[in-house]
C-alpha cells in the first residue's frame, strides 16, 4: 500500500496517476491520517521533501522498529524521537557510491539501466512533469522561478 502526500487537486490526481493507493494533505497532521486509514501504523515510510515539516508527525506514525528513508538535506537532524521506537533511519544520496568510489560503483549504472528498462516498458513511470529548453539564462530563470511557486508537478527539465 503506498500512502502520498497532496494539498491540491491537481497534485493528488497526480500522485493518483503515479500509483497512490491513499492521499493525504500534507497541509494537515499527518498521523491522525494515517490512523483514520485503518491500516495500521506505516513499516516504512520515505520523505523527498519537507522532511523538517513533517519530523514530528513522521516519528508518531511509524511503526516500531520501522524504517525512515530520506533524500532531503538539512543542517542539523534530531532523530531522538525515533528512538524509542527503535527505528532505522536511512540517507540516500544519488552520488554516493561515485562520490567515494565505493566497492559497489558500478552497481549506479545496473540500477539506472534497470529504470530505464521499466520505464520504457511501462512498468515505471517518470516524474517528468515540465520539460524547458534550451539550457539558457532565460530558461534557467523561468524554471527557477517555477520551481520557488511551490506549486510544480513532478520534475523541471531544462534540456538542450
Amino acid at each position: 500500500t503506498v500512502i502520498a502526500t497532496a494539498s491540491r487537486p491537481q497534485t493528488r490526481d497526480w500522485v493518483q496517476a503515479m500509483g497512490a493507493h491513499h492521499v493525504l494533505d500534507h497541509a494537515q497532521p499527518l498521523a491522525q491520517q494515517v490512523q483514520a486509514l485503518g491500516l495500521g501504523r506505516p513499516a516504512f515510510v520515505f520523505s523527498t521533501t519537507q522532511t523538517m515539516r513533517h519530523l514530528a508527525d513522521i516519528a508518531e506514525l511509524i511503526a516500531p522498529q520501522g524504517r525512515f528513508a530520506l533524500i532531503d538535506n538539512h543542517p542539523t537532524l534530531d532523530i531522538v524521537a525515533f528512538k524509542r521506537k527503535s527505528v532505522s533511519i536511512h540517507w540516500e544520496a544519488m552520488f554516493t557510491r561515485s562520490l567515494f568510489a565505493t566497492a559497489d560503483t558500478p552497481a549506479q549504472g545496473a540500477l539506472l539501466d534497470e529504470v530505464a528498462r521499466r520505464v520504457d516498458q511501462g512498468q515505471l513511470k517518470t516524474t517528468l512533469g515540465t520539460r524547458l529548453g534550451p539550457i539558457d539564462a532565460a530558461t534557467l530563470k523561468r524554471a527557477h522561478a517555477l520551481v520557488e511557486t511551490g506549486a510544480s508537478i513532478g520534475k523541471v527539465v531544462l534540456e538542450g
